[in-house]
Protein backbone atom coordinates (compact mmCIF):
# COMPACT_ATOMS: atom_id res chain seq x y z
CA UNK A 1 0.00 0.00 0.00
CA UNK A 2 1.27 3.33 -0.70
CA UNK A 3 2.33 6.02 2.11
CA UNK A 4 1.91 9.28 2.11
CA UNK A 5 5.56 9.66 1.80
CA UNK A 6 5.57 8.03 -1.29
CA UNK A 7 3.15 10.39 -2.88
CA UNK A 8 4.02 13.38 -1.53
CA UNK A 9 6.68 14.27 -4.01
CA UNK A 10 3.96 13.98 -7.23
CA UNK A 11 2.88 16.91 -8.65
CA UNK A 12 -0.58 18.34 -6.92
CA UNK A 13 -2.12 17.81 -10.40
CA UNK A 14 -1.45 14.02 -10.13
CA UNK A 15 -2.07 14.16 -6.48
CA UNK A 16 -5.44 16.07 -7.60
CA UNK A 17 -6.52 13.54 -10.40
CA UNK A 18 -5.97 10.35 -8.20
CA UNK A 19 -8.52 12.28 -5.66
CA UNK A 20 -10.69 12.58 -8.85
CA UNK A 21 -10.66 8.99 -9.74
CA UNK A 22 -11.04 7.90 -5.93
CA UNK A 23 -7.69 6.48 -6.45
CA UNK A 24 -5.41 6.60 -3.16
CA UNK A 25 -8.09 8.72 -2.12
CA UNK A 26 -6.56 9.13 1.67
CA UNK A 27 -3.31 9.33 1.28
CA UNK A 28 -3.60 11.72 -1.40
CA UNK A 29 -6.07 14.13 0.02
CA UNK A 30 -3.21 13.83 2.95
CA UNK A 31 -0.26 14.71 0.82
CA UNK A 32 -2.44 17.41 -0.73
CA UNK A 33 -3.31 18.83 2.54
CA UNK A 34 0.34 19.38 3.23
CA UNK A 35 1.69 21.06 0.03
CA UNK A 36 3.19 24.43 0.43
CA UNK A 37 5.06 27.44 -1.31
CA UNK A 38 4.65 26.72 -5.50
CA UNK A 39 2.87 23.52 -5.15
CA UNK A 40 0.18 25.09 -3.04
CA UNK A 41 0.14 27.84 -5.58
CA UNK A 42 -0.57 25.07 -8.01
CA UNK A 43 -3.31 23.22 -6.40
CA UNK A 44 -4.72 26.53 -6.10
CA UNK A 45 -5.13 27.13 -9.63
CA UNK A 46 -6.15 23.58 -10.54
CA UNK A 47 -9.00 25.09 -7.84
CA UNK A 48 -9.93 27.86 -9.88
CA UNK A 49 -9.84 26.16 -13.18
CA UNK A 50 -12.84 23.97 -11.48
CA UNK A 51 -14.85 27.07 -10.78
CA UNK A 52 -14.49 28.31 -13.45
CA UNK A 53 -16.30 25.11 -15.22
CA UNK A 54 -18.87 25.69 -13.09
CA UNK A 55 -18.90 29.71 -12.75
CA UNK A 56 -17.74 30.59 -16.38
CA UNK A 57 -18.82 34.11 -15.76
CA UNK A 58 -16.65 34.36 -12.81
CA UNK A 59 -19.22 36.16 -10.90
CA UNK A 60 -18.93 36.00 -7.18
CA UNK A 61 -21.86 35.94 -4.82
CA UNK A 62 -22.02 38.83 -2.48
CA UNK A 63 -24.49 38.64 0.38
CA UNK A 64 -25.25 40.83 3.47
CA UNK A 65 -25.71 38.85 6.80
CA UNK A 66 -28.44 40.10 9.46
CA UNK A 67 -27.20 38.62 12.75
CA UNK A 68 -30.70 38.35 13.70
CA UNK A 69 -30.31 37.34 17.56
CA UNK A 70 -27.66 35.96 19.85
CA UNK A 71 -29.84 33.45 21.86
CA UNK A 72 -28.12 29.99 21.41
CA UNK A 73 -29.20 27.06 22.96
CA UNK A 74 -26.12 24.97 22.52
CA UNK A 75 -22.98 26.14 23.87
CA UNK A 76 -20.47 24.66 21.79
CA UNK A 77 -17.26 24.47 22.91
CA UNK A 78 -15.56 26.88 20.80
CA UNK A 79 -17.89 29.67 20.97
CA UNK A 80 -18.97 31.78 23.12
CA UNK A 81 -22.05 33.20 21.30
CA UNK A 82 -25.00 32.50 23.81
CA UNK A 83 -22.76 32.53 27.08
CA UNK A 84 -24.68 33.61 30.39
CA UNK A 85 -22.99 36.90 31.12
CA UNK A 86 -23.59 38.43 27.08
CA UNK A 87 -27.08 41.15 27.33
CA UNK A 88 -29.42 38.89 25.17
CA UNK A 89 -31.27 40.26 21.77
CA UNK A 90 -33.77 39.50 19.03
CA UNK A 91 -34.02 41.95 16.16
CA UNK A 92 -38.10 42.12 16.25
CA UNK A 93 -39.92 40.76 13.01
CA UNK A 94 -40.83 44.70 11.72
CA UNK A 95 -37.30 45.86 12.17
CA UNK A 96 -36.37 42.57 10.39
CA UNK A 97 -38.21 43.12 7.50
CA UNK A 98 -37.18 47.15 7.14
CA UNK A 99 -33.47 45.98 7.58
CA UNK A 100 -33.69 43.51 4.45
CA UNK A 101 -35.75 46.70 2.08
CA UNK A 102 -32.99 48.74 3.02
CA UNK A 103 -30.07 46.58 2.51
CA UNK A 104 -32.19 45.85 -1.42
CA UNK A 105 -32.88 49.36 -2.03
CA UNK A 106 -29.46 50.87 -0.87
CA UNK A 107 -27.01 48.43 -1.34
CA UNK A 108 -28.44 46.42 -3.75
CA UNK A 109 -28.26 43.16 -2.27
CA UNK A 110 -30.30 40.51 -3.49
CA UNK A 111 -29.04 37.71 -1.33
CA UNK A 112 -29.56 38.35 2.44
CA UNK A 113 -28.39 35.23 5.28
CA UNK A 114 -30.55 35.58 8.29
CA UNK A 115 -28.16 33.88 11.07
CA UNK A 116 -28.90 33.86 14.65
CA UNK A 117 -27.70 31.40 17.39
CA UNK A 118 -28.86 28.01 17.59
CA UNK A 119 -32.49 28.28 18.58
CA UNK A 120 -35.35 26.00 18.04
CA UNK A 121 -37.84 27.72 20.30
CA UNK A 122 -41.48 27.76 18.75
CA UNK A 123 -42.13 31.77 19.16
CA UNK A 124 -38.48 32.68 17.85
CA UNK A 125 -38.82 30.64 14.40
CA UNK A 126 -42.70 31.34 13.93
CA UNK A 127 -41.42 34.81 14.23
CA UNK A 128 -38.65 34.43 12.01
CA UNK A 129 -40.58 32.79 9.49
CA UNK A 130 -43.32 35.48 9.21
CA UNK A 131 -40.79 38.39 8.61
CA UNK A 132 -38.98 35.86 5.91
CA UNK A 133 -42.61 35.70 3.73
CA UNK A 134 -43.07 39.52 4.49
CA UNK A 135 -39.77 39.97 2.64
CA UNK A 136 -40.52 37.61 0.08
CA UNK A 137 -44.17 39.40 -1.00
CA UNK A 138 -42.30 42.71 -1.07
CA UNK A 139 -38.91 41.84 -2.32
CA UNK A 140 -39.89 38.71 -4.38
CA UNK A 141 -36.61 38.29 -6.56
CA UNK A 142 -34.70 38.15 -2.99
CA UNK A 143 -32.80 35.22 -2.33
CA UNK A 144 -32.95 34.07 1.62
CA UNK A 145 -30.61 32.25 3.49
CA UNK A 146 -31.55 30.70 7.11
CA UNK A 147 -29.22 29.82 9.56
CA UNK A 148 -30.92 29.07 12.94
CA UNK A 149 -29.17 25.38 13.37
CA UNK A 150 -31.22 22.09 14.11
CA UNK A 151 -35.17 22.58 13.48
CA UNK A 152 -37.89 20.34 12.99
CA UNK A 153 -38.88 19.14 9.62
CA UNK A 154 -42.39 20.98 10.49
CA UNK A 155 -39.97 24.25 11.29
CA UNK A 156 -38.44 23.87 7.93
CA UNK A 157 -40.91 22.92 5.61
CA UNK A 158 -43.10 26.47 6.96
CA UNK A 159 -39.40 27.90 6.67
CA UNK A 160 -39.40 26.71 2.96
CA UNK A 161 -43.21 28.13 2.18
CA UNK A 162 -42.45 30.98 3.54
CA UNK A 163 -40.03 31.73 0.83
CA UNK A 164 -36.64 31.15 2.63
CA UNK A 165 -34.56 29.63 -0.63
CA UNK A 166 -31.59 28.63 0.94
CA UNK A 167 -30.23 27.15 4.42
CA UNK A 168 -26.79 26.81 5.96
CA UNK A 169 -26.52 23.85 8.26
CA UNK A 170 -22.38 22.79 8.84
CA UNK A 171 -21.55 19.66 10.11
CA UNK A 172 -18.61 20.89 11.75
CA UNK A 173 -17.35 17.75 11.69
CA UNK A 174 -17.94 14.40 9.99
CA UNK A 175 -16.51 12.34 12.54
CA UNK A 176 -19.85 11.95 15.22
CA UNK A 177 -17.18 11.49 18.17
CA UNK A 178 -15.27 14.44 17.47
CA UNK A 179 -18.34 16.45 16.55
CA UNK A 180 -20.20 15.85 20.09
CA UNK A 181 -17.22 16.28 21.79
CA UNK A 182 -16.94 19.91 20.32
CA UNK A 183 -21.00 20.09 20.66
CA UNK A 184 -21.63 18.53 23.94
CA UNK A 185 -25.08 19.29 23.93
CA UNK A 186 -25.99 18.16 20.15
CA UNK A 187 -26.25 14.55 18.63
CA UNK A 188 -24.31 14.16 15.00
CA UNK A 189 -27.09 11.61 14.36
CA UNK A 190 -30.00 14.72 14.87
CA UNK A 191 -27.68 17.39 13.05
CA UNK A 192 -27.37 14.61 10.42
CA UNK A 193 -31.13 14.19 10.37
CA UNK A 194 -31.41 17.89 9.67
CA UNK A 195 -29.69 18.00 6.69
CA UNK A 196 -31.58 15.33 5.08
CA UNK A 197 -34.81 16.70 6.24
CA UNK A 198 -33.73 20.31 4.39
CA UNK A 199 -32.38 18.42 1.29
CA UNK A 200 -35.29 16.77 0.88
CA UNK A 201 -37.97 19.53 1.15
CA UNK A 202 -36.02 21.59 -1.47
CA UNK A 203 -33.30 23.71 0.23
CA UNK A 204 -30.46 25.21 -1.56
CA UNK A 205 -28.44 23.12 1.34
CA UNK A 206 -25.46 24.56 2.57
CA UNK A 207 -22.95 22.77 4.84
CA UNK A 208 -19.34 23.28 5.99
CA UNK A 209 -16.29 21.92 8.65
CA UNK A 210 -13.82 23.34 11.06
CA UNK A 211 -10.22 22.84 10.18
CA UNK A 212 -8.40 22.36 13.62
CA UNK A 213 -10.74 21.42 15.76
CA UNK A 214 -9.10 20.43 19.03
CA UNK A 215 -8.42 16.26 18.66
CA UNK A 216 -9.17 16.23 14.92
CA UNK A 217 -6.93 14.10 12.65
CA UNK A 218 -5.97 14.37 9.24
CA UNK A 219 -8.18 10.89 8.85
CA UNK A 220 -10.94 13.16 9.97
CA UNK A 221 -10.40 15.77 7.30
CA UNK A 222 -10.23 12.89 4.60
CA UNK A 223 -13.71 11.73 5.80
CA UNK A 224 -14.89 15.46 6.28
CA UNK A 225 -13.72 15.99 2.17
CA UNK A 226 -15.65 12.62 1.55
CA UNK A 227 -18.80 13.42 3.25
CA UNK A 228 -19.29 16.85 1.71
CA UNK A 229 -18.59 15.97 -1.25
CA UNK A 230 -20.98 13.27 -1.47
CA UNK A 231 -24.31 15.03 -0.35
CA UNK A 232 -23.98 17.54 -3.87
CA UNK A 233 -24.57 20.49 -1.74
CA UNK A 234 -25.36 23.80 -3.27
CA UNK A 235 -23.11 25.49 -0.72
CA UNK A 236 -19.61 24.30 0.89
CA UNK A 237 -17.27 25.83 3.20
CA UNK A 238 -14.40 25.26 5.59
CA UNK A 239 -12.99 27.69 8.21
CA UNK A 240 -10.32 27.87 10.33
CA UNK A 241 -10.31 26.77 14.10
CA UNK A 242 -10.12 29.75 16.46
CA UNK A 243 -10.66 28.73 20.16
CA UNK A 244 -13.79 31.54 21.08
CA UNK A 245 -12.81 33.80 24.63
CA UNK A 246 -14.24 32.16 27.82
CA UNK A 247 -15.09 28.58 26.25
CA UNK A 248 -13.71 25.13 27.16
CA UNK A 249 -11.36 25.00 24.07
CA UNK A 250 -9.99 29.25 24.94
CA UNK A 251 -6.34 27.76 25.19
CA UNK A 252 -6.59 25.07 22.55
CA UNK A 253 -4.13 26.00 19.83
CA UNK A 254 -5.46 27.62 16.42
CA UNK A 255 -6.36 25.95 13.41
CA UNK A 256 -3.66 26.03 10.33
CA UNK A 257 -4.54 28.76 7.74
CA UNK A 258 -2.59 26.51 5.03
CA UNK A 259 -4.10 23.65 5.68
CA UNK A 260 -7.48 25.27 6.21
CA UNK A 261 -6.89 26.63 2.48
CA UNK A 262 -5.55 23.81 0.23
CA UNK A 263 -8.68 21.93 2.13
CA UNK A 264 -10.89 24.55 0.63
CA UNK A 265 -9.35 24.00 -2.92
CA UNK A 266 -9.96 20.59 -2.33
CA UNK A 267 -13.66 20.98 -2.29
CA UNK A 268 -13.53 23.25 -5.28
CA UNK A 269 -11.98 20.69 -6.97
CA UNK A 270 -14.59 18.14 -5.92
CA UNK A 271 -17.35 20.76 -6.17
CA UNK A 272 -16.65 22.78 -9.21
CA UNK A 273 -20.71 23.65 -9.21
CA UNK A 274 -20.71 24.43 -5.12
CA UNK A 275 -20.44 28.51 -3.75
CA UNK A 276 -18.16 28.75 -1.44
CA UNK A 277 -17.14 31.24 0.80
CA UNK A 278 -14.06 32.70 1.81
CA UNK A 279 -14.56 33.31 5.51
CA UNK A 280 -13.35 36.01 8.33
CA UNK A 281 -11.60 33.64 10.12
CA UNK A 282 -8.78 33.15 7.25
CA UNK A 283 -8.50 37.47 7.55
CA UNK A 284 -8.28 37.58 11.55
CA UNK A 285 -5.44 34.89 11.16
CA UNK A 286 -3.16 36.02 8.68
CA UNK A 287 -2.94 38.91 6.33
CA UNK A 288 -5.20 39.42 3.18
CA UNK A 289 -6.56 35.61 4.61
CA UNK A 290 -9.66 36.66 2.36
CA UNK A 291 -8.05 36.81 -0.70
CA UNK A 292 -6.05 34.05 -0.48
CA UNK A 293 -9.33 31.74 0.00
CA UNK A 294 -10.45 33.58 -3.58
CA UNK A 295 -7.32 32.09 -4.66
CA UNK A 296 -7.77 29.14 -3.22
CA UNK A 297 -11.14 28.50 -5.23
CA UNK A 298 -13.39 30.74 -3.27
CA UNK A 299 -16.76 32.74 -4.62
CA UNK A 300 -18.72 33.65 -2.31
CA UNK A 301 -18.67 37.33 0.21
CA UNK A 302 -20.52 37.95 2.79
CA UNK A 303 -20.77 41.99 4.00
CA UNK A 304 -21.43 42.27 7.48
CA UNK A 305 -23.50 45.47 7.18
CA UNK A 306 -27.27 44.09 8.51
CA UNK A 307 -26.78 43.60 11.78
CA UNK A 308 -27.62 46.93 13.52
CA UNK A 309 -24.52 48.31 15.12
CA UNK A 310 -26.17 48.07 18.59
CA UNK A 311 -25.91 44.47 18.64
CA UNK A 312 -22.57 44.30 16.66
CA UNK A 313 -20.79 43.69 19.55
CA UNK A 314 -23.16 40.79 21.25
CA UNK A 315 -22.48 38.32 18.32
CA UNK A 316 -19.26 38.08 18.73
CA UNK A 317 -18.37 34.18 17.23
CA UNK A 318 -14.73 34.06 18.91
CA UNK A 319 -13.86 37.17 20.39
CA UNK A 320 -14.51 41.52 20.77
CA UNK A 321 -12.25 41.91 18.02
CA UNK A 322 -14.09 39.64 15.35
CA UNK A 323 -13.25 40.90 12.10
CA UNK A 324 -16.17 42.11 10.37
CA UNK A 325 -14.92 43.01 6.43
CA UNK A 326 -16.66 45.85 4.77
CA UNK A 327 -18.02 46.11 1.13
CA UNK A 328 -14.63 48.36 -0.07
CA UNK A 329 -12.54 45.43 0.97
CA UNK A 330 -14.89 42.47 0.06
CA UNK A 331 -14.72 43.96 -3.76
CA UNK A 332 -10.91 44.74 -3.96
CA UNK A 333 -9.94 41.39 -3.00
CA UNK A 334 -12.27 39.87 -5.65
CA UNK A 335 -11.32 42.69 -8.33
CA UNK A 336 -7.60 41.07 -7.06
CA UNK A 337 -8.44 37.62 -7.38
CA UNK A 338 -10.06 38.47 -10.92
CA UNK A 339 -13.77 37.78 -10.03
CA UNK A 340 -16.86 39.85 -10.66
CA UNK A 341 -18.83 41.46 -8.18
CA UNK A 342 -22.50 42.96 -9.19
CA UNK A 343 -22.70 46.28 -8.80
Amino acid sequence: MKTVESIQPLDPRELCARIQANEAFAESVKAALNVRGQAQEALFEIARTARLRGFPDRRAEVRSVIEISNICKQRCNYCNIGCEETQKYVIPSDDLVEIAAFLYRERGRRVLLLQSGENKDRRFVANVIRACARIKDRLPDIQLIGCIGNLSREQYREMREAGVDRYLLKIEASNPALYEAAKPHDTWSERRQCLDDLLELGFMVGSGIIVGLPGQTEDDLVGDLRFLSGLDLDMVSASVFIPGHGTVYEHEPRGDVETTLNFMALLRILNPNALMPTTSSLEKLKADGQYLGLMAGANTLTIHDGTPQAFQHLFPIYDDTRYRPNDDHLRAIAERAGLVVPA
